[in-house]
């Protein structure tokens, strides 16, 4: 590596740290419980995120990955609706 590169590789990862530190503090600020049934079965996931739409979506994804397997099932699986949703601010 090149004495001028040096200091910008370094910059660069001291920078990628810093974003990631910064956004792992970033508080929620909604919380979503999802259940879903697919298959006969049923799972509940809660999670938090910085909008309602977000923390849903992830919780829908989370409850399928249990109950689905494969591509095909896991979008049948998401794009069922869910049997409980309970979605809230936490401010």
């Amino acid at each position: 590596m090149s004495k001028r590169a040096r200091p910008l590789v370094i910059l660069a990862f001291v920078a990628f740290i810093a974003f990631v530190i910064w956004r792992s503090f970033q508080v929620a600020g909604y919380q979503c419980t999802v259940c879903m049934t697919f298959g006969g079965r049923e799972a509940c996931r809660t999670v938090e995120a910085a909008t309602t739409p977000e923390a849903r979506t992830s919780a829908i994804n989370n409850a399928c990955a249990l109950l689905a397997s494969g591509v095909t099932d896991s979008i049948a699986c998401e794009h069922s609706p869910p049997i409980r949703e309970d979605c809230s601010g936490l401010n």
